[in-house]
């Protein structure tokens, strides 16, 4: 550093210049890692280094401002440091103001929680900056909370805004918040309103955290939202974020009973009623000889150790079960729960009596409620229907197919149908080993029971799988389990299970709506018809299936949902494994040439990172197949 003698006046433009280009030509790093230390050390205690860190950085001209401030915020170790390093540069430059408060905010999103926090501390450490931190908040909310944003937005955009939002709420004071809690309130309805509407698990959980902490911000002694959901990794990193840590403090390692000895001075009222609890005074000796009296220490126990369980007998006829799964009596209630833990294997058991009842009985199934806290009482219903579905297929599948789009069916009804589709072609489709069946979940498809943002992860282990079973490998290693030489049993039956679900998705109904608001089913169905998809290989029915498929694709590429467009996706790759490739070349030519095209669009251009990978997938699983094709002798 050079020092000037004698007093006199100079200029720090030229300097600000060669900064700004240094920065500008990508060394940012290597002038900031020297530069940033070293003013640091020299602004702590004199105020006149700080007005030529000040004027230094003013003095750079706007079109290299960005990458100055840029490099600062990343590399200051602190905001307060921050703070001494800029000044009010956010106040005076608006280049400068819009790079700190839009730029790196609202239009980036990788930045890591480190540069956010020096930002937004930077903003809250003078007054008039906090205008600018208060303006920020209320842009942050307006897109949190924008239905668009949600829908178009990355869910690493949204997680970035999320912690934005928490860190500039840690920063408020309470004059601050008062000011604002109706705007505050607002924001939060619409925003957690239209997050639970996401298809993303994901999505979801931020909405929730995000307005739970909004709600503990405006409402300091009423009651506050809470929400039920999991927490993990993120969500604790969220939460922390609200507790804003003093910029001055450094807590160090203590060892243990310093520890101690330093909760115990910061809570002087415990360590009384932990030493010696059974010495506390009673502050209402009422109450004490109430409880005394309401005591039944003395009370001798009855002698059990003999007695034992009442067994409840199931019923061991099909139309038995029919008979008390639909009575209403309350002294049943025993022989309900034992009918429902007995169907499956008596289904199994009675194919021939079951399948003059089967649609009766799938029909009970479907309705069926939960009468008493019975364990694993979904679970127990699910393979039920399946084991009717699988019993008697075609009359079962046609019920079940009309009533997923008929009225007056929950949601959660209507995926439970889907749910059943799958398992039971599943198990339809999947031939048994000698010695032991087929039903480890590793080593077939299953659809998700709750849609989640790691859909695609299932279909690219679906499509490792697959190759792998098309790849010849010569080894004399132990020799493999034989399959058993039975037919596939979904060959005669896929149809039923899929043309059905394909055929009415655009037809809206009263309270039934998958091109509108019930988006989340929608994705549950795109997802059900691409395992079905899968399923089908080798099928009559495939190369039909697969023309529909592309049709149905075609009618929803462009939906705003990325769960459902994960869903189309993973259509692709179970078309393109399923269908042979000469059909696939003979009868959809233009179809499959209009699916690559926009393939490479989804590739580029889709915001979700899931739906890129899985575009990019089968872009390769396409070329692939084309290159099989090509070395075939004709």
């Amino acid at each position: 550093v050079c020092f000037i003698p004698g007093g006199l006046d100079c200029s720090i433009s030229f300097v600000s210049h060669v900064l700004g280009k240094v920065c500008i030509h990508g060394r940012q790093k290597e002038i900031l890692g020297v530069l940033v230390p070293c003013l640091t050390d020299l602004t702590k205690s004199d105020c006149i280094w700080q007005r030529i860190c000040w004027r230094l950085v003013e003095c750079v001209p706007d079109r290299w401002m960005e990458a100055v401030v840029l490099g600062f915020v990343q590399r200051a170790p602190g905001a307060d440091v921050l703070s001494r390093l800029l000044g009010n540069l956010v106040v005076k430059n608006k280049k400068a103001q819009f790079v700190v408060t839009q730029k790196m905010l609202l239009l980036q999103y990788g930045h890591t929680t480190a540069v956010l926090q020096n930002l937004l501390g930077y903003l809250s450490l003078e007054s008039l900056r906090r205008t600018l931190l208060l303006r920020v908040l209320q842009e942050l909310l307006e897109t949190w909370s924008s239905s668009s944003a949600v829908k178009h937005s990355p869910a690493e955009q949204q997680l970035y805004i999320s912690k934005a939002i928490l860190i500039c709420l840690s920063h408020l004071k309470e004059p601050e918040i008062e000011s604002c809690r109706q705007e505050l309130l607002t924001s939060m309805m619409e925003g957690v309103k239209c997050h639970l509407d996401s298809s993303l698990p994901q999505l979801r959980r931020l909405g929730m955290v995000v307005a739970e902490s909004i709600s503990l911000k405006i409402n300091t002694e009423g009651p506050v939202l809470k929400f039920e959901y999991e927490e993990d990794d993120e969500t604790r990193e969220l939460k922390s974020l609200l507790v804003q840590t003093p910029p001055f403090c450094v807590v160090p390692s203590l060892p243990d009973d310093e520890r101690s000895e330093k909760a115990g001075a910061a809570l002087p009222l415990v360590p009384e009623s932990h030493e010696k609890p059974h010495t506390a005074a009673p502050v209402m000796p009422d109450e004490e000889s109430d409880a005394e009296l309401d005591s039944d220490d003395d009370l001798i126990p009855y002698d059990m150790s003999e007695d034992k369980e009442q067994k409840i007998k199931a019923p061991v006829y099909i139309r038995d079960c029919i008979e008390v799964l639909t009575g209403s009596r309350s002294e049943d209630v025993d022989k309900w729960e034992a009918t429902v833990k007995a169907l499956e294997s008596l289904v199994r058991k009675n194919p021939a009596a079951t399948r003059e009842v089967s649609v009766e009985l799938a029909k009970i199934l479907l309705h069926l409620e939960e009468k008493t806290c019975i364990e694993g009482f979904v679970e127990l219903r699910q393979r039920a229907q399946v084991a009717v579905l699988t019993t008697d297929p075609i009359p079962v599948a046609k019920y079940l197919t009309s009533q997923f789009y008929s009225l007056n069916y929950s949601l959660r009804q209507r995926m439970d149908i889907l749910d059943v589709l799958v398992l039971a072609a599943q198990e339809l489709s999947c031939p048994s080993f000698h010695g032991k069946t087929r039903h480890s979940g590793a080593q077939k498809p299953c659809i998700q029971l709750l849609p989640g943002s790691d859909s695609s992860k299932d279909w690219r282990r679906i499509v490792d799988e697959r190759i792998k079973s098309k790849t010849r490998r010569f080894d004399v290693g132990q020799s493999r389990v034989e399959l058993a030489s039975r037919p596939n049993e979904f060959n005669s039956v896929a149809g039923y299970f899929f043309f059905p679900l394909i055929q009415h998705f655009d037809r809206p109904l009263t309270t039934f709506d998958l091109l509108g608001e019930d988006h989340l089913v929608l994705g549950r169905l795109v997802h059900t018809l691409a395992i079905l998809m899968y399923l089908a290989v080798n099928t009559m029915a495939v190369t039909a299936m697969g023309k529909a498929l592309l049709e149905f694709i075609w009618a929803l590429r462009f939906h705003t949902d990325s769960y459902v467009r994960q869903g189309l996706l993973s259509c692709i790759s179970s078309l393109l494994l399923s269908v042979p490739t000469e059909r696939i070349l003979a009868d959809m030519t233009e179809e499959m040439l209009e699916t690559q095209s926009w393939l490479g669009d989804v590739m580029e251009k889709d915001p979700d990172g899931d739906c890129r990978r899985l575009a990019l997938q089968n872009l390769l699983l396409m070329e692939n197949l084309k290159k099989k094709l090509e070395a075939v002798p004709s």
